[in-house]
């Protein structure tokens, strides 16, 4: 992969990474090729130029059309509980958003597949994947909620909303052995994680999440 696209520059750069990185250490991140990804992973190039200086808090930020890009510490935490510590084939995403969560993936998996239901944001994200050299992402603009079908199944899927539960179609979709991680709820939500074994899911609720809610349909 091409690298020069990590180095930044200034206060987006690496002094404000590290600071991220130590707090994502900090909170019990251990997954070291997370935490080298997110060292590296330009944050500031997916939000808008006037919130560049606040790129690696530990905050979520307005992207527009009423979406957030997720905290760091979110990322990394569903990254650390999708991978569990594998490399997978392919993975699948719901919600792509400004397309950070999406690049932080595509540097661990082999193809990552992407579905956003805001026009808007998933050319954003087209633009981002191409001007960062990202070229195992594919984006889809549709409704989540159906999945992706003819590129199941997926050894992971990851949802980056709250839905108040798993659309049924994602469990179908998902390859026995692997595992989907989602925020799941309305007003309380929990960060769930999901394991397909031979004789059905696992359920294992981990912690209190806050998310934009998961709709369905397009814009």
């Amino acid at each position: 992969m091409d690298m020069e696209w990590l180095q930044g520059s200034g206060m987006t750069s690496q002094r404000a990474r590290e600071r991220m990185l130590t707090r994502l250490i900090d909170a019990g991140i251990r997954d070291q090729r997370v935490l080298e990804v997110m060292r590296h992973t330009p944050r500031h190039v997916f939000i808008e130029e006037a919130l560049a200086s606040r790129a690696y808090d530990d905050t979520a930020l307005p992207i527009g059309f009423g979406q957030t890009i997720s905290q760091p510490l979110s990322v990394a935490r569903m990254t650390e509980l999708l991978l569990d510590g594998l490399a997978p084939e392919r993975v699948l995403e719901i919600g792509t958003g400004s397309g950070y969560q999406t690049a932080v993936l595509a540097q661990l998996a082999t193809n990552v597949y992407s579905i956003e239901r805001i026009k808007g944001l998933s050319d954003q994200a087209r633009t981002r994947f191409r001007q960062l050299k990202l070229y195992n992402i594919r984006v889809r603009y549709g409704d989540g909620n159906e999945g992706w079908p003819q590129h199941a199944p997926f050894d992971g899927i990851i949802l980056t909303a709250a839905p108040a539960e798993v659309p049924p179609a994602l469990f179908e979709q998902l390859a026995v052995g692997g595992r989907l991680v989602a925020p799941i709820g309305s007003r309380e939500q929990q960060l769930v994680l999901y394991v397909r074994t031979p004789a059905g899911v696992e359920r294992h609720a981990l912690s209190d999440a806050s998310f934009v809610p998961m709709l369905g349909g397009t814009l």
